[in-house]
């Protein structure tokens, strides 16, 4: 079903950006998204932007207290989300909060019937755009600040080292607005290519594949465990991913196997991309054709990288003082570059951290060889990466440890063969007692997103530490390996 075209596509996000200058929004406020992903998201999106504020995206699947948080630390005054996700965020909405608008709502038709703002905002090279919450390893989300400069150079790079775009192209929302998928609307809009968000409002192999066939010229940005899914689909189903023109990978690594079935099966229509909230999907890239080679005589280690710094940034691999190490050793991945973020909302001491002489030091291990291809060796030191979303420990530990039962707890990642990972708990009761996993799982789903909680719980006696009372990790993880059980 189509529901407009771009001279509509305007003019609501005029009204739009007329409404909420009636209702006091000025340049530079935050105007904060909990929606699963539909046509409206577009609309507010650059509704907003008509207004000349700043855009709060939160992912849709967070738990509403998280939410609460996240629009407090914002300042965000204005929140619209949808009737899926928003139901029990009224609880949880700081005082500041003055408008919660329900687009699901007959009320919200009235935004499309405001007086339209004749031109946008103007706004210049680092006014804020678009405020990104990304967990950090404190367990409290940090707001990425990205500016319309960092936005605009992510755009241009995409049609530089990315695939272009075309008007007879169709961006597929399968993935979250809310993250990468959404900073991918720009490209799509510049060149007045479709925008389609499937009926599930998420990922359904079948359905993209159904799709696909149907809208032809499809491109879609997708985690590698939904590019596994998606190939598992078709094998199963006889196609060839037919209609499919571009599928962007990233967001966690790729199997090698995986990649080389893939392409096997839908042909070359693969491009990776590494990046981070704070350098937006801009860090690296890998080609349609260096993802689909053969005939290198280094193509699987070329494949198995994230490929070579894109056009508008420079990357560089140091060490912890940040010294550039000789090829093929390991170390940080550092980036330097437009799309790289102003630095973190409201705090500065994590900015000192992240941005250093002019580099963002990612946290990322990696190494480079000769020819400036990149090859990742741990994402963020023990970030759990599951389904494409980042999971920190951190976040997920200490939500246990606000039940009286809980002593101790360590938060670790086990290979999981559809979502590349999934979180476990080794916990530690206090003195009374055991505790019942079944009560740590209903304690997690008051505190934090489905998705984050622990999916298997193991009570211990102790946690494994070394001379100076850090928790080994390491031997968490090795032990995983010989427990198959699930409990």
């Amino acid at each position: 079903m189509v529901k407009a075209d771009y001279s509509e596509f305007a003019h609501r996000s005029a009204a739009i950006g007329g409404a909420l200058a009636a209702n006091g929004v000025k340049p530079g406020n935050r105007v904060a998204i909990f929606m699963s992903n539909r046509t409206e998201y577009l609309e507010v999106l650059y509704g907003a932007w008509f207004a000349g504020a700043a855009v709060v995206p939160i992912n849709a699947k967070l738990h509403p207290k998280e939410c609460g948080w996240i629009i407090e630390d914002a300042g965000a005054e204005i929140v619209f989300t949808s009737k899926d996700v928003g139901a029990g965020l009224s609880a949880v909405l700081p005082e500041r909060v003055g408008t919660v608008i329900e687009v699901d709502d007959p009320e919200f038709d009235g935004y499309y019937r405001a007086e339209r703002l004749p031109a946008p905002v103007s706004l210049s090279t680092n006014d804020l755009a678009w405020l990104f919450y990304t967990s950090g390893t404190t367990g409290k989300p940090k707001g990425v600040m990205l500016s319309c400069g960092n936005l605009q150079a992510a755009t241009f790079s995409y049609f530089i080292d990315v695939d272009d775009v075309h008007q007879s192209d169709a961006a597929l929302y399968a993935a979250p607005i809310s993250h990468g998928a959404g900073l991918y609307n720009f490209m799509h809009v510049l060149r007045s290519a479709r925008h389609v968000v499937p009926d599930s409002g998420g990922f359904d192999p079948a359905e993209i594949l159904a799709l696909a066939q149907r809208l032809d010229n499809v491109s879609l940005f997708a985690a590698p465990t939904m590019v596994r899914r998606l190939v598992d689909q078709a094998k199963t189903d006889g196609k060839d991913g037919t209609g499919i023109r571009t599928i962007v990978y990233g967001g966690g690594p790729m199997y090698l196997a995986d990649i080389i079935d893939a392409v096997d099966v839908f042909g070359p229509k693969f491009v990776q991309i590494y990046g981070q909230g704070e350098s937006p999907m801009t860090i690296t890239a890998l080609s349609r054709d260096l993802v689909a080679d053969r005939k290198h005589p280094r193509w699987k280690q070329r494949l198995a990288s994230v490929g070579t710094a894109q056009s508008s940034v420079r990357v560089k691999v140091t060490d912890h003082q940040g010294r550039v190490l000789p090829d093929g050793e390991v170390g940080e991945i550092l980036v330097q570059g437009t799309p790289v973020m102003l630095g973190y909302w409201q705090n500065s001491e994590a900015s000192r951290t992240a941005l250093r002489d002019g580099w963002l030091w990612t946290g990322d291990l990696g190494a480079m060889d000769e020819d400036g291809f990149v090859t990742l060796h741990d994402r963020s030191k023990d970030v759990i990466i599951s389904g494409g979303s980042n999971i920190y420990p951190r976040e997920v530990e200490e939500a246990l440890l606000l039940h009286p039962l809980v002593h101790e707890v360590a938060v670790v990642g086990r290979i999981h063969p559809e979502w590349g990972e999934e979180v476990v708990a080794f916990v530690v009761p206090t003195e009374s007692g055991t505790v019942d996993t079944a009560v740590l799982d209903a304690h997690c789903l008051e505190q934090i997103a489905r998705f984050k909680r622990p999916k298997a719980y193991f009570i211990e006696t102790a946690l494994p530490k070394n001379n100076y009372g850090k928790v080994l990790k390491t031997t968490l993880r090795a032990r995983l390996e010989g427990k198959n059980d699930s409990a």
